[in-house]
């Protein structure tokens, strides 16, 4: 397979992942639970930059041409607006640090540092634009948005993390 046939499809795929885990949900609020995070940890880790981010740009044109692929099988421009948009819009962030920092060579503390960091960022965007589009108070945003995922998100990196080398092996 060419370089250039790659850089075609290794978007598509992390795109596609993306979508597939975006519809394993469970609801707990305003901000559901999905698998998205570990979709776009392990995009992050795999791809360089330009690919990585590329996943996450093409998943978010998708959406926004009303493809359902974001959580609860969603689409269109509002889901790109909404109280929930900056975490999409996070998920750029997220690739683009983490793939920066991580490589098929990465230690496991590398890989897993460099997700928290990345999903960190994510979190951040996401909970602001939650805070600023709803207008809740700081306690209610974290209460919202970030406590309830803190322990689900560690076990998400872990995976990503211990996941890392094997299947860096396999691309």
């Amino acid at each position: 397979m060419t370089s250039h046939t790659k850089s075609l499809i290794y978007p598509a795929l992390g795109a596609g992942l993306i979508a597939t885990l975006s519809q394993i949900i469970i609801p707990i609020g305003p901000v559901p639970f999905t698998l998205q995070t570990l979709a776009v940890g392990l995009i992050a880790s795999l791809y360089p930059p330009k690919k990585a981010m590329a996943s996450i740009l093409l998943y978010l044109l998708l959406g926004a041409i009303g493809l359902p692929v974001f959580a609860g099988f969603l689409g269109g421009m509002a889901s790109l607006f909404g109280p929930t948009a900056g975490f999409l819009w996070g998920f750029v962030l997220y690739a683009g640090v983490t793939a920066s920092l991580t490589s098929s060579h990465s230690t496991l503390w590398q890989v897993f540092l460099a997700n928290l960091l990345g999903d960190s960022l994510c979190f951040g965007l996401g909970s602001l634009v939650f805070a600023l589009v709803t207008r809740s108070s700081i306690e209610s945003t974290l209460a919202l948005t970030i406590l309830p995922f803190l322990i689900p998100d560690l076990v998400k990196l872990l995976l990503v993390t211990v996941s890392h080398r094997p299947i860096s092996r396999l691309l």
